[in-house]
């Protein structure tokens, strides 16, 4: 509250709750421009059951709904679907606008070339975008720990690397869509691999098809780097979803840095660079990119929900209550 009225320069009252007599109480005091924030409303388990009577209780003090949370957008809880059907105008803030103009714009109407880099530790977790992905993208680039299901996939070995056995054949399968779709997969060639999961590991920097038994990848290669890197100039739409590696230490972070410092070189020369999901946001702040990249997503799970096509139950919501 004391940084919101700073912001603000003005004061900016706090109530306890977010249904009930305190807060019918403290709007109804309210003089024009002044501002009450109210308290989270997921300390009512009926939010997250998307209970109407919740919803129209939240409702009861306002005259509109502007949804601004883009984070919270893919899930239909009380204050982000069940509240637009007490309210209206319920329309989107200036975020969550900016976040479908460019993420759905991407996915729905990519300028081209649109190269997908899709990274992180599990291929289960990010099954469903790299598919969608692979619909609209002409190339997709693969990074992080997910390398070594599709590495083992095709008959490898990857030491003590982290693999999803279960999600071999979901890896060969990917690879085989890619192709069937004309759209270019690229994985990496070499790989930094450690001989223990810890920051002052002993690395060494090895063709994928020389890992040995006990070490484990945990960044792409050199030769990787310059393979992405050429494989993302002269793009016009980037979407990034994922670190290369284990960026939170320092020996394994040269692959996820090198990706983000390419995007934000790509910026300036007319390519929408987009970067979704938390440890990508992360990685883009760690390398101090963030500002130089056309946009930075504040959703993680609704950012995924989007690029995988799905409908964010919060947005149809809003187009319902127009």
């Amino acid at each position: 509250v004391p940084r919101l009225a700073e912001l603000r320069g003005k004061p900016v009252k706090l109530v306890d709750d977010c249904i009930g007599p305190d807060v019918e109480a403290a709007v109804g005091a309210m003089k024009n421009g002044e501002l009450v924030l109210l308290e989270n409303v997921r300390f009512h388990k009926q939010e997250e059951k998307n209970d109407a009577g919740f919803a129209k209780q939240l409702a009861a003090n306002a005259d509109l709904y502007v949804n601004d949370a883009f984070g919270t957008a893919h899930r239909a809880h009380a204050s982000t679907e069940g509240v637009t059907k007490f309210l209206k105008p319920s329309v989107a803030g200036f975020l969550l606008q900016k976040e479908l103009d460019y993420l759905d714009g991407a996915i729905k109407a990519p300028k081209r070339p649109f190269v997908a880099i899709v990274g992180g530790s599990k291929v289960s977790s990010k099954i469903t975008v790299v598919e969608s992905l692979m619909e609209k993208a002409d190339k997709v680039i693969i990074g992080g720990g997910m390398i070594f299901t599709f590495f083992k996939a095709r008959g490898l070995k990857v030491g003590g690397s982290l693999v999803e056995d279960d999600q071999i054949e979901l890896a060969k399968k990917l690879e085989a869509m890619a192709a069937a779709k004309g759209c270019e997969l690229i994985l990496p060639v070499d790989v930094v691999i450690a001989d223990k999961f810890d920051a002052n590991a002993n690395t060494q920097v090895v063709d994928i098809t020389a890992i040995p038994d006990g070490w484990m990848g945990l960044d792409i290669g050199p030769k990787s780097i310059k393979i992405f890197e050429d494989a993302l100039k002269g793009s016009k739409t980037v979407i990034w979803n994922g670190p290369m590696g284990v960026f939170e230490m320092a020996k394994f972070a040269t692959g996820t840095t090198a990706i983000a410092n390419t995007l934000a070189a790509l910026t300036p020369q007319g390519c929408i660079t987009i970067v979704g999901g938390g440890d990508s946001v992360a990685a883009a702040e760690q390398a101090g990119v963030a500002d130089k990249l056309s946009h930075i997503s504040t959703g993680g799970g609704a950012s995924l929900e989007l690029l995988e096509g799905k409908v964010l139950p919060g947005v149809a919501a809003l187009d319902e209550a127009k």
